[in-house]
């Protein structure tokens, strides 16, 4: 094996082990997760965590062009909410775990004085704009989107998108859209 083959599986191999330390423990997790034999999804994993840490200042979002939003989603039909939406329009469609369409702050302050970040989302939109089909679903880590479903504001097309609460527990999963742990209680809701 050439230097060059072994610096590169050391490489993938240092970022499947990232991507791994990263998940809550086998016992804690709840829902779907990608496959720890899928060294793609591993790999995947370990850039979206590694490319987003950085908005755990909420600053650094708005710079990377994530448009702040005081609108916090609340979930009216059961437990949980989501946070709030810093959408990157030129992200839309991205299936790249390197580009998400959305970064998730909630209420709690973060570093700086911001709000905490907790988690990153990738909305793509349905093809046939359909609701009734599923013709198009992306995937990314291994596992197929949410939807499709409604657009969340006016103008947003039906879509599929996938969020991955890298930064906040998600009692209901890793990739569950909706948080039970998050509250937006005395703060502007969004159904």
């Amino acid at each position: 094996m050439s230097a060059r083959s072994r610096t590169a599986v050391l490489v993938c191999a240092a970022a499947a082990s990232i991507a791994l330390a990263a998940l809550p423990p086998a016992q804690a997790v709840v829902g779907p997760a990608p496959d720890p034999k899928d060294r793609r999804a591993m790999l995947d994993l370990a850039t979206a965590y590694r490319v987003t840490a950085k908005y755990e200042n909420e600053k650094a979002a708005v710079a990377d062009g994530y448009v702040r939003t005081d609108d916090c989603m609340d979930n009216p039909r059961g437990p949980g909410s989501m946070g709030y939406h810093y959408e990157n329009r030129s992200r839309w469609g991205s299936t790249d775990p390197a580009k998400p369409t959305a970064i998730i702050y909630g209420p709690e302050k973060g570093p700086g004085g911001g709000r905490k970040l907790y988690a990153v989302e990738w909305m793509v939109s349905d093809p046939d704009q359909n609701l009734a089909t599923t013709a198009g679903r992306p995937r990314m880590f291994g596992l197929p989107f949410d939807g499709p479903m409604p657009g969340h504001t006016p103008g947003m097309p039906k879509h599929f998108d996938l969020h991955l609460w890298a930064y906040k527990h998600n009692p209901a999963g890793l990739f569950h859209n909706w948080n039970p742990a998050v509250k937006c209680s005395g703060h502007m809701t969004h159904s």
